[in-house]
C-alpha cells in the first residue's frame, strides 16, 4: 500500500466511541472499512468472521467466543454469524462499557436486519463508501478531467496498489458481486445476472421501469425486484426517489437508478478509454451519476443525515437533485458541459415558479473548472463541490 488516505468519516466514528456500546460500519466490499478501522482503533483486536475456523467457533459456541473476545474487538463481516447479535446485546447491557464492540459488514440487508432486531438504541451506525472527491483532493489524487476520474472510479485498491481499473472491476464483479449474489439468493445462471447488471448500467440516471428491465432480461418482475434489492444491499446501486409534493402537475412516481461507483458503471457499459466515454451517448448520464454518487458519499462520510430527491412532472420538466430546506428548497441542475449557457438554468427557473412563494436556491453543477456566484444562481465545478462560492 502506497499510503493511508484519511477518511472524512473517521473522526465522526471516533467521536461516538464514548457514547455507544456498539459501533457498526457497513459499506461495499473493498471500500476500505478494514483498513480504516485498524488505523482508527489500533488498540482493538481484529477478528474476521470470513475465516472458516473463526466462524465455526463463533457459530458453535458463541458464549465461549465472546468470553475470549469480550472487549475492544472489531468483528468483521459479523453478519455471517447472526447468532452473535443477541449475545452481544446481553453483554453490552450488562457491562455498560462504551465502545465495547465494533462491527463491520458488507451486506447491508443482513447487518441492518440484525441490528434493528437486537441492537436498536445501542449502536451508532455508519456507512463507508469508496473515496469521495475531498478525500482524493486532500491527497492530490483527484484527476483534472471528469472523464478520467469517472473512468478510474473511486475504490481504494485502485489508488493504493495502482491497479488498472479494467483489471480491478473485472475481478470485483467475479469475486465480490457474484459472491454476494450467490450468498443472498440461489441464482442458477450467473450469465443472466451479468446481463441484468449490464442492463442496469445502461439505465443509470434514468427512471427505473422494472417491468421493461425484466422483459429485456427475460426474467420475471419479481426476480428483477429481488436482484435490484441485492444490488442495493451490496452497495452497487442506489435509487433516488422523486419528490412528491404536488405543484398542480402530475408527477412521476418511479425512482431513478444510479451506481455508487462510476468506474464500475463504465466497465459494465464497455467504456475502457476516455474516447469510449466521450463518444458514449450516455456521457451526460454518467457525469450526472458521478455527481449523485458524490452527494451520497458526502451525506454518509460527513454524517449529514440529508434526504435527497429529484423532481419531475409528466411533461418531463425536472430538476436533477432536490434537498428540502425548511420551507424552501435547494435544487441542482447537473450538466457535463464545460460551457455555461443561459439555457442550462431554465428547468430550475420553471421549478422556482411552480414552488412560489417558497424560497428556492438554484445551483448548476457542470463539467468546467470555475465556481461562480451569480445574481440568481450558484455555478459550481464538479471538482469544487465543497468550496465556498
Amino acid at each position: 500500500m502506497k499510503n493511508f488516505i484519511p477518511r472524512q468519516i473517521a473522526p465522526l466514528i471516533k467521536a461516538q466511541q464514548s457514547k455507544f456500546p456498539v459501533l457498526a460500519i457497513t459499506g461495499p466490499r473493498q471500500s476500505g472499512k478494514t483498513t480504516m478501522l485498524k488505523e482508527l482503533f489500533h488498540d482493538y483486536r481484529y477478528i474476521s468472521l470470513e475465516d472458516p475456523n473463526t466462524r465455526a467457533f463463533a457459530t458453535e459456541d458463541p458464549i465461549a467466543f465472546l468470553n475470549q473476545y469480550d472487549n475492544k474487538v472489531i468483528l468483521d463481516e459479523v453478519q455471517l454469524v447472526p447468532e452473535l447479535f443477541a449475545y452481544i446485546q446481553s453483554r453490552v447491557d450488562e457491562s455498560h462499557i462504551m465502545g465495547q464492540y465494533i462491527l463491520s459488514g458488507s451486506q447491508n440487508f443482513h447487518l441492518l436486519n440484525n441490528i434493528t432486531q437486537t441492537l436498536a438504541g445501542r449502536v451508532a451506525l455508519f456507512k463507508l463508501l469508496p473515496f469521495d472527491f475531498e478525500e482524493l483532493k486532500s491527497n492530490n489524487m483527484l484527476g483534472e478531467s471528469a472523464t478520467a476520474v469517472a473512468l478510474k472510479g473511486f475504490y481504494p485498491a485502485i489508488y493504493d496498489r495502482d491497479i488498472d481499473p479494467i483489471v480491478f472491476y473485472s475481478n470485483y464483479i467475479q469475486t465480490y458481486i457474484e459472491k454476494d449474489v450467490t450468498e443472498l439468493m440461489n441464482i442458477r445462471d450467473l450469465k443472466v445476472f451479468r446481463t441484468f447488471l449490464g442492463l442496469c448500467a445502461g439505465r443509470a440516471g434514468q427512471l427505473l421501469n422494472v417491468s421493461a428491465l425484466a422483459n429485456e432480461c427475460d426474467i420475471s418482475s419479481s426476480t428483477a425486484k429481488a436482484w435490484l434489492s441485492i444490488l442495493e444491499s451490496s452497495y452497487i446501486i442506489f435509487l433516488l426517489q422523486p419528490y412528491h409534493q404536488n405543484f398542480n402537475k402530475r408527477l412521476v412516481k418511479s425512482p431513478k437508478l444510479y451506481f455508487y461507483d462510476t468506474g464500475l458503471l463504465n466497465f459494465l457499459m464497455g467504456n475502457k478509454t476516455a474516447v469510449d466515454l466521450e463518444e458514449n451517448r450516455l456521457k451526460g448520464n454518467i457525469f450526472e451519476n458521478m455527481i449523485m454518487a458524490e452527494y451520497q458519499k458526502k451525506n454518509q462520510h460527513q454524517y449529514l443525515h440529508e434526504d435527497y430527491y429529484f423532481w419531475q412532472d409528466s411533461n418531463a420538466n425536472e430538476v436533477d437533485l432536490l434537498i428540502k430546506k425548511g420551507q424552501g428548497f435547494s435544487i441542482f441542475e447537473i450538466k457535463a458541459t464545460q460551457t455555461v449557457a443561459s439555457g442550462l438554468f431554465k428547468q430550475m427557473d420553471r421549478f422556482e415558479n411552480l414552488a412560489a412563494p417558497a424560497k428556492v436556491e438554484k445551483t448548476l453543477i457542470y463539467g468546467g473548472s470555475q465556481n461562480e456566484k451569480r445574481t440568481h444562481y450558484n455555478v459550481i465545478s464538479w471538482r469544487n463541490l465543497s468550496d465556498p462560492i
